[in-house]
């Protein structure tokens, strides 16, 4: 989180979102929707072309989805609102 929410270098923001979007774990993608729901418009903005890069790349990211989707029924509010605004940067439906 501390990466993720780094305001003093945006570049780290990026990439660790860019690298837990790749794992694509459960756990990891829960730590980027925590991010979310506490980043500013800045952080969130560097958050999603991260998440974004890893959708775009050779690989894209298919299990984001089903990610998402258990992240939606989380029973933290915040990982439901970061996970809906993942899925709302990747074009994700049904989270």
């Amino acid at each position: 989180m501390g990466l993720l929410l780094d305001a003093a270098d945006t570049a780290v923001t990026r990439q660790a979102s860019e690298a837990l979007a790749r794992v694509g774990t459960v756990a990891a993608v829960r730590i980027i929707a925590l991010a979310v729901a506490e980043a500013d418009d800045s952080q969130a903005d560097w958050m999603q072309t991260g998440v974004q890069d890893v959708m775009a790349g050779p690989d894209g990211a298919p299990g984001l989805a089903a990610v998402c989707g258990q992240l939606a029924r989380d029973p933290q509010a915040a990982v439901r609102r970061g996970a809906a605004e993942i899925s709302a940067w990747t074009g994700v439906t049904g989270c």
